[in-house]
């Protein structure tokens, strides 16, 4: 069966509830931890039979699980009402309209999913079409043998006395052309198709691949095993990055043990700079343990001085960018020009479903060097910014976005190019 709005949702809360790991649940119920992380973000559809061991897991009954068709419906529908706030949708006469007129009720709900299965197909293309080397190449390939014709065609057209030796090569050439934009086209074509056979798209990156292998992996990237049996990392370069990844988190665990940790979670929350004096790590480590952890329902992002995300720990509800172009109101990009200063915020995403997130950020500074390092010395800045699910409160948000091109909002001062998303 198709999973509904919040079937996902209700799973979650449901093991959260329970304190169950989503590892463990998942183990119960036979399959892997990362699937059971897309099903309870409403990334994947889920059969009847799973949804019953998954019901049988939680204890609870499988009626709950799946909601009523009205319940789901009058979701979708408060989403597509707060999708257009200046309609000023009735919404106190929600169940009339679906009792009176469930044709168009349901009609505007299905409208309300395609345009936001669009808006996220909108992010991943405008994500793919910005860092995908072979779909650069292949644009290129196709508009440059679109420049040639156009250009061997024009003379022709506009050449009346043309040498007829000439012109057999102009021909020729425009022959040749054409032939290489088919075979461009045809090859782009094929690409895109095979791309979007299934939901998941195929890691172009080394990043890609070690963030594929991590979410597989739960984020348990001390007991991951051995690289090298990874489908996810194809590549040389991939698998280097992943094992100076695991080096640095058995580092961490090792400074850090979990049973120490477990402790000073109960007695601090989830504080970078607490654990940090509590166990004597550098702070971006203390950032690393409390985040990447099994189960763990928070998000990480660390970058370098340059801005360039280096770590991407995407959490339900916040999908930063691959690579750069992020934006630039992130309070880690505050702590990044602060060094040494804890940065705290609440920050609220774009959309009628903008999620909110506590995060906390910090500026590491290294210098590799020391003061007798052979030339100038050397300053090395690193800051790392913790997401954790915030509810709605009085406490005013600092309004961001994922990034330039792919946020609606269009009078924010940081803007640096117009959105493709606006009306």
């Amino acid at each position: 069966m198709p999973l509904s709005a919040l079937t996902g949702t209700r799973l979650r809360e449901r093991r959260l509830a329970l304190g169950l790991r989503q590892g463990d649940l998942a183990a119960r119920v036979g399959v892997s931890a990362s699937y059971l992380n897309l099903i309870e973000h409403n990334r994947r559809r889920i059969a009847d039979a799973l949804l019953e061991r998954l019901a049988k897991a939680l204890d609870v009954s499988l009626s709950s699980l799946q909601g009523g068709l009205a319940d789901d419906l009058v979701d979708r529908l408060r989403a597509a009402a707060a999708a257009v706030p200046q309609a000023g949708a009735e919404l106190e006469r929600l169940e009339d309209l679906i009792g009176r007129f469930p044709g168009w009720a349901a009609a505007l709900a299905e409208l309300q999913d395609r345009s936001r299965a669009l808006g996220h197909a909108v992010e991943v293309l405008n994500d793919r079409m910005a860092h995908d080397p072979h779909l650069s190449a292949s644009l290129h390939e196709v508009l440059s043998a679109v420049s040639s014709v156009r250009t061997t065609a024009a003379i022709l057209a506009d050449t009346e006395d043309l040498d007829a030796t000439w012109r057999q090569r102009f021909h020729q050439n425009l022959h040749a052309d054409s032939e290489r934009l088919a075979l461009g086209a045809e090859a782009l074509v094929a690409y895109l198709d095979a791309a979007g056979q299934g939901e998941d798209q195929a890691a172009t990156t080394p990043q890609d691949e070690v963030e594929a292998w991590a979410e597989a992996c739960d984020w348990d990237l001390g007991r991951a095993g051995g690289l090298g049996q990874s489908p996810h990392l194809a590549s040389g370069a991939g698998r280097a990055l992943a094992q100076a990844l695991q080096a640095e988190i058995l580092a961490d665990r090792a400074a850090v043990p979990d049973t120490g940790l477990a402790a000073a979670l109960n007695r601090h929350g989830p504080d970078p700079l607490a654990l940090a004096a509590e166990f004597s790590v550098p702070v971006l480590s203390a950032f690393r343990r409390i985040a990447l952890r099994p189960g763990a329902d928070l998000g990480l992002l660390i970058c370098d001085a340059s801005g360039t995300l280096t770590l991407r720990k995407a959490v339900a509800g916040f999908s930063p960018p691959r690579f750069g172009a992020a934006c630039p109101l992130w309070p880690l990009f505050t702590a990044l020009a602060r060094p040494e200063t804890p940065v705290e915020a609440v920050i609220a995403l774009p959309g009628p479903q903008g999620a909110r997130f506590r995060v906390r950020a910090y500026c590491q500074v290294g210098y590799p060097g020391g003061f007798a390092g052979a030339g100038p010395q050397i300053e090395l800045r690193r800051a790392a910014m913790l997401l954790l699910p915030e509810p709605a409160g009085p406490e005013q948000a600092l309004a961001v976005g994922p990034t330039c091109r792919i946020c609606p909002r269009p009078d924010c001062p940081a803007r640096r190019e117009p959105s493709i998303l606006a009306a």
